[in-house]
């Protein structure tokens, strides 16, 4: 009972300290009118309403049919599914898309969450094998919402620190609305404390997670459709993917990493120890299609954290931290087709505050660029990035002065293909 009335009373006071999720300024790519991802999908659904699926291993309290999930861990993993409002009262579909359209300087509207269905929950450290029939009935209704979609890829978004239930799921829903409503998303939702103040709570509970959100893959995998398993881990979220990924990426009997069917991997400012996270990377790196990581080098949240943890940031990385083989190890990669590292820097995208830690879906640019690697499995250069490389042989990506231009170009390309598909095969989509 005391446990019980600690969480509900934590759950009160840490949901008031969290600001509103507003919609993202929108992605360049939906600024020109002859572009819109919205027109690719066949069976968009016109309404300000929207829903993601979640899972969590957050310890749930009160009715089993609309559990609370508190800042701490619990033994089970929860999967349900969310539904959001976008600007509240009913808006209308073309209020949101012009809302989705237009570069607007007004104050944007707001992600509301309506409702947190619990549909399934399984036993932490539980084999994948068989989660049970509640668990296979939520994996079903996401294979059919990825049946009704143009990507039948299956994104997992894991949030930063300091982040609340409610931001986690708008954060996840607001980047499957700008992906036109193509993509299933999934939003991992793992125990942070929702306080700035609590750091050391969120950077031990993000690390303790990896083992959930390495059996949350697996089941995935195993009893869904999904042509590829994307993930987006975002600053501290990396604290829990990059060790879940590593989880992945190591062999065992009876399990083969490449079952897991890893997609695009995107690292968007990620806060995770740099020496750790290279390492890390060296266990997964090959499984997933691409690996990207986006680093702004000053980054203001991650020079606080280096400060906090005693040690570079992986979104900030001072390479002198690296051994000789782990920084041969790290030029070698960035050679390859299958990992990349972005510089956003606010130089080279107009309008960017120059310490930003929010940049990959604040800044219209890059959110575009997230787009384009995530739905399309482009390159950097398919993307219209340039090509820079370092004294010490060092491959990276920047976003060139004519970027618009590129970006256009890119979309033309798109829409030709989609149509010379139509023309083969009317049923075809335009993924």
């Amino acid at each position: 009972m005391i446990r019980f009335l600690v969480c509900l009373l934590s759950a009160l006071l840490l949901s008031a300290c969290q600001p509103p999720v507003r919609l993202m300024p929108a992605p360049a790519l939906f600024l020109n009118g002859e572009h819109n991802l919205f027109a690719a999908n066949e069976n968009l659904d016109k309404s300000s309403q929207i829903q993601v699926f979640y899972a969590t291993n957050r310890m749930a309290f009160g009715p089993s049919a609309a559990p609370a999930y508190t800042v701490f861990p619990g033994d089970d993993l929860h999967m349900g599914v969310a539904t959001l409002d976008i600007g509240g009262g009913g808006r209308s579909w073309d209020w949101l898309y012009e809302q989705s359209t237009n570069a607007s300087a007004e104050r944007r509207p707001q992600l509301l969450v309506n409702s947190m269905d619990p549909q399934a929950s399984v036993p932490l450290g539980s084999s994948v094998d068989a989660p049970g029939e509640e668990a296979l009935a939520y994996f079903r209704q996401i294979d059919q919402a990825l049946a009704r979609s143009a990507d039948h890829d299956l994104t997992i978004y894991v949030h930063g620190a300091n982040t609340s239930v409610g931001r986690a799921t708008a954060q996840a829903a607001q980047y499957r609305h700008f992906t036109g409503r193509n993509s299933v998303v999934l939003s991992f939702l793992w125990p942070s404390a929702e306080n700035f103040m609590r750091f050391s709570h969120d950077v031990s509970k993000a690390g303790a997670t990896a083992p959930a959100f390495a059996q949350l893959v697996r089941m995935l995998a195993t009893h869904t459709r999904a042509r590829h398993i994307n993930v987006i881990a975002y600053s501290s979220g990396a604290m829990v993917a990059s060790p879940g990924l590593a989880i992945l990426g190591t062999p065992a009997a009876g399990y083969d990493p490449a079952s897991v069917r890893l997609g695009e991997v995107y690292f968007p400012a990620p806060d995770a120890d740099f020496r750790r996270f290279v390492s890390e990377l060296q266990v997964y790196h090959g499984y997933p299609r691409r690996v990207t990581v986006t680093v702004n080098m000053h980054d203001s949240v991650l020079v606080l954290s280096r400060l906090h943890q005693r040690g570079s940031r992986a979104g900030r990385p001072d390479p002198t931290e690296l051994s000789p083989d782990d920084a041969k190890w790290m030029i070698e990669a960035s050679q390859r087709l299958d990992f990349d590292l972005i510089s956003a820097r606010a130089g080279d995208l107009p309008g960017m505050e120059r310490r930003s830690h929010v940049f990959w879906y604040d800044h219209p640019w890059v959110s575009s660029d997230v787009l384009l690697k995530m739905l399309f499995h482009f390159t950097p250069e398919q993307r219209g990035l340039q090509r820079n490389q370092s004294v010490a042989d060092l491959q990276y990506w920047t976003f060139p002065q004519d970027y618009e231009a590129r970006l256009d170009k890119v979309m033309d390309g798109l829409v030709r293909t989609a149509a010379a598909q139509s023309q083969k095969d009317p049923k075809t989509s335009t993924q």
